[in-house]
């Protein structure tokens, strides 16, 4: 059948294309702009206004940055620099202030003689703050005097006023986002306090002062005379370090390089890369020019120091990854990022200028420090005989999956859907808790896979004694994904990787060390949100025939005061899993249509890293102090 389309020709003109004037886009289109509108966009607006701060610390005209939630929950991000200009644009006939926050890519950040360098590459995020907000206020102190203008959704309210004197500089925005566009409009202070504890460690010599006004004595400041060496002090605070921190430096033709690193006694890499205090969370040509230099001047000094034989291979970029903490942060006039988001540093020039000034500097480093040189090769070659150890371990498994024509372990309970969308497996405590969860599950998607006691501590341990482990491995072979360098996410035969244990100490220990599993060696999986934990009933409360479950303290002591005052009833504890009827684990805690789960997510991948390293490693001092810091908190400890 083939179309009339001049029907369709005719009808489609001109008019049938929408301009969006203005900042309308944004509101039409938010997504492009922030990536969404969940609680990730909304924290977003901050970052694009601290970022303007920002610029102005890296330009050398502020030292001062504050950013305060509000109690009527605004947010206001104040700093001392020059103060956004209010005299009069050429080019659109408004003050520069009313341009910068109604007109998309205007800004200092485009041409000669506002900056030498920026983190805002669009020039679009004070203006995509206003259109995306209820009502958005700008204070300007410049020139002795205080300037103020007020917008809505991205349109201006008036003219800029002057309503009074001041001896300061600097800009003062506040804003408060439109519950039109965003699914919360609550500010989170712990996700803001972290972003900006690390702002304050790349931009040296600044303070930083985060306050939240909704709860009384809520204030922190942050000043970090040491940049990036104090950052990565902090990173490995909890860590048994094999070296002092080394510490680059310097100004070049195509900018600014600085680097700082540290090894420590774990089996992780933790990098963090930046470009114009941007966090460039895909890396980029900066990260690529610090491995190749970090790769290249290792095996340099060992062969030199004759720390490598001549029948030895050189060290591979893994190796020399292991238990390396590093900051990598460059400046630069023309970033290349990949989208608004700027997640990828592009700019080639970058990867050379980092090898050349790292590489330089960190050969001269070892030379000079020939105690911090060994050390960090012996570590090296540690983990040169591990990885050789865990291939072959890791060879093993998946040919041991391969012969059992990959049927999967014996003790898992496939599910009949070969539809990773649609499957999931519950990784049950104990084989009785796993024989409830048989008997009650849905054979065609939910697939059931017990472990037996608790796995190994990861955190720990090396890839070879993890292949080692029985349920560690089956687990593995089960999820199908591979592991280290086989790794593949596009293997994974459930969507829903649900970790079931029970609702005491115990199931939160076997729990806790899944998820040290997941987040050091499979944190994709967390990223993409295939991970969850199921949510069981701690109580169930029967009266006559009927029965309810509740699944807090709290839920029971409500519900048993709901009952009239004669009622017979009877509460029973749920200890275990294994106590519960395969039915009721099937209605309480398996059936899609009723369940509650938690997914598992990684807000702030530092502060996930060194909770795991502090309750997980094996330093006791931090993980004593981060209990007795935290006890108090714990609601309801079932002992």
């Amino acid at each position: 059948m083939v179309a009339d389309k001049s029907q369709n020709n005719q009808s489609y003109t001109a008019d049938q294309i929408q301009v969006l004037e203005g900042l309308s886009a944004v509101r039409k289109r938010p997504g492009m702009y922030i990536g969404s509108t969940d609680v990730t966009g909304l924290h977003h607006l901050v970052w694009e206004i601290v970022d303007n701060a920002i610029d102005e610390a890296m330009a050398g005209f502020c030292n001062k940055i504050t950013v305060a939630i509000n109690k009527d929950g605004s947010l206001s991000v104040e700093d001392n620099g020059r103060g956004i200009p209010v005299d009069k644009h050429k080019k659109t006939g408004k003050s520069a202030l009313e341009t910068v926050i109604t007109v998309l890519h205007a800004g200092g950040k485009f041409g000669d003689g506002g900056y030498k360098v920026s983190g805002g590459l669009h020039g679009v995020g004070v203006s995509v703050v206003n259109a995306l907000s209820e009502k958005t206020i700008a204070e300007v102190y410049r020139d002795g005097k205080i300037h103020k203008q007020e917008y809505s959704k991205g349109l201006v309210l008036g003219e800029v006023e002057v309503i009074g004197k001041t001896e300061k500089t600097g800009t003062r925005i506040t804003f408060y986002p439109d519950p039109e566009i965003f699914d919360t409009t609550v500010f989170d202070f712990q996700v803001i306090l972290n972003r900006l504890r690390q702002q304050a460690y790349l931009t040296k010599g600044v303070m930083v002062e985060v306050v939240d006004e909704r709860e009384e004595d809520k204030k922190y400041k942050f000043y970090f005379e040491g940049g990036i060496k104090s950052y990565v002090q902090h990173l490995n605070k909890s860590k048994d370090n094999i070296c002092g921190v080394v510490y680059i430096e310097k100004e070049i033709d195509a900018g600014y390089v600085e680097v700082a690193l540290q090894y420590n006694n774990s089996f992780q890499e933790t990098i963090y890369t930046f470009a114009n205090n941007i966090h460039t969370v895909e890396g980029g040509m900066h990260l690529t020019g610090f491995k190749s230099a970090l790769t290249r001047t290792i095996n340099n000094y060992a062969r030199k120091a004759e720390l490598l034989k001549e029948k030895d291979d050189n060290l591979t970029a893994e190796d020399v990854r292991e238990g390396l903490t590093a900051i990598v942060s460059v400046k630069l006039k023309d970033p290349q990022f990949e989208g608004q988001t700027k997640g990828k540093l592009g700019n080639a020039e970058m990867r050379t200028a980092v090898e050349a000034v790292f590489g330089e500097y960190f050969a001269q480093h070892l030379e000079e420090n020939p105690a911090d040189g060994r050390a960090v090769v012996g570590k090296c070659h540690l983990a040169a005989r591990a990885r050789l150890a865990a291939r072959a371990a890791r060879d093993t498994v998946i040919r041991k999956g391969a012969l059992e024509g990959m049927t999967l372990p014996g003790k898992l309970a496939d599910c009949s859907s070969k539809d990773p969308e649609f499957s999931e497996i519950f990784i049950v405590e104990g084989d009785s808790a796993g024989g409830s969860a048989k008997q009650g599950r849905d054979r065609e998607t939910q697939a059931i896979l017990p472990l037996r006691g608790k796995i190994l501590n990861v955190e720990q341990a090396r890839l070879d004694k993890i292949l080692a482990n029985n349920e560690v491995k089956n687990l593995i072979v089960a999820m199908g994904v591979g592991v280290g360098e086989t790794f593949s996410v596009e293997k994974l035969r459930y969507h829903k990787i649900v970790i079931m244990t029970d609702a005491d100490v115990d199931g939160a220990h076997i729990r806790t060390l899944i998820l040290t599993l997941f987040y050091r060696y499979f944190k994709e999986l967390i990223e993409k949100g295939y991970v969850y934990i199921a949510q069981p009933p701690l109580y169930k409360i029967a009266v006559g025939k009927s029965v309810q479950y509740a699944y807090t303290e709290e839920a029971k002591d409500v519900h048993v005061k709901s009952l009239s005052k004669d009622a017979k009833y009877s509460i029973q504890r749920y200890k275990g899993l294994g106590e519960m009827n395969p039915d009721q684990l099937w209605e309480t805690t398996m059936d899609p249509t009723k369940r509650a789960m938690l997914r598992v997510t990684i807000e702030d991948a530092e502060r996930a890293d060194q909770v795991f390293s502090t309750l997980m490693g094996s330093e006791v001092m931090p993980r004593k102090k981060f209990i007795q810091a935290y006890a108090k908190k714990v609601k309801n400890l079932d002992i």
